[in-house]
């Protein structure tokens, strides 16, 4: 397996870029990449080309975090506003405008079926799950407090909770919080399973490998990636290589690779099978927010790609084989 790097936009943004997801391919449009900047902006970007497809505004500080429905036809993005809007991918048309307290809209995630977007609640220490039919709050996780004589507002700035991620069959939802403890949910009952530890720091990347629904990796500021089996809350690898915090991780679609970028300026691709890195690419010159594999399906030939986003305001396309 191996990247190769395509293409490398300079400037896609007027500031840093700190999200990007892939919005799958429909009738009306191939697979679109979708970025979000501090510059308050989200552009949508044809595949191959890196050529500007869209630019959407309407928020009014920096963009965090970007989802995209697995249909293909609808899309969110997230602020330091603390709102999420939810628009219709062809039209940038406004479906919904979803409101939080301060601080309390980090990274989002709609479920495998779509149903459901859940949302990393930041400061509530918390999950909320909003219902993608009438755009209703249906539940909120909440990370349970440690056990202690009385609760300190110390304690609950810990747990804030920065990353989400599902399982791809849609039975589970985990979070990774500020002090590095990971909280996994059963999302039908909204009840909280148990947590997964080992990281001290930060957790601010989260993703179920799509090969195996127990499977987790997370990324973490203590320049660690773990590979848990979130269901038998053991770890099964800890991978290390970047020499600074790792701040996003994706799995390849096929199951067989990840791949982490970090604020020491690189993208790592990691063979899971070695369980170690067999690549870095060094294409940008500041930290790398978001890395994130197109996903499969969609016409014409399906070559495998990885795309990167960074502080240094540019985006880079690379071919994954």
């Amino acid at each position: 397996m191996k990247l190769a790097g395509l293409k490398s936009f300079e400037n896609a943004h007027d500031e840093s870029v700190w999200a990007a997801t892939w919005i799958p391919a429909t009738d009306t449009h191939p697979a679109l990449l979708m970025t979000g900047s501090l510059d308050e902006t989200v552009k949508l970007w044809k595949p191959d080309e890196l050529t500007l497809e869209r630019t959407n505004t309407g928020h009014c500080l920096g963009v965090v975090s970007v989802a995209a429905h697995p249909s293909g036809a609808i899309a969110a993005s997230a602020s330091l506003d603390s709102f999420v809007r939810v628009f219709d991918v062809d039209s940038n048309a406004s479906i919904a405008t979803l409101e939080a307290p301060p601080s309390e809209v980090w990274q989002m995630q709609f479920d495998p079926k779509g149903t459901t977007l859940a949302v990393a609640g930041g400061g509530s220490a918390s999950v909320q799950l909003w219902d993608t039919d009438k755009w209703k709050l249906i539940a909120t996780l909440s990370i349970p407090r440690p056990e202690g004589p009385k609760p300190s507002d110390k304690n609950s700035s810990k747990k804030f909770v920065l990353s989400v991620a599902w399982s791809p069959d849609g039975k589970r939802v985990a979070c990774g919080s500020m002090d590095g403890t990971i909280s996994v949910f059963d999302a039908a009952r909204g009840k909280f399973l148990h947590h997964l530890e080992g990281h001290f720091m930060p957790v601010r990347s989260l993703v179920y490998s799509p090969a195996n629904p127990r499977v987790l990796f997370s990324a973490s500021d203590d320049a660690h990636v773990h590979m848990y089996d979130a269901e038998g809350k053991t770890m099964l690898a800890a991978l290390s290589g970047h020499a600074s915090w790792v701040l996003s991780v994706d799995a390849s679609p096929d199951g067989a690779a990840i791949a982490t970028g970090s604020s020491d300026k690189t993208v790592r691709l990691w063979d899971l099978s070695m369980r170690a890195a067999v690549q870095t690419m060094s294409n940008h010159a500041d930290q790398v927010w978001g890395v994130t594999f197109r996903p499969p399906g969609g016409p014409g030939p399906r070559a495998g790609r990885l795309a990167s986003v960074s502080d240094d305001k540019s985006i880079s396309l690379y071919d994954y084989s």
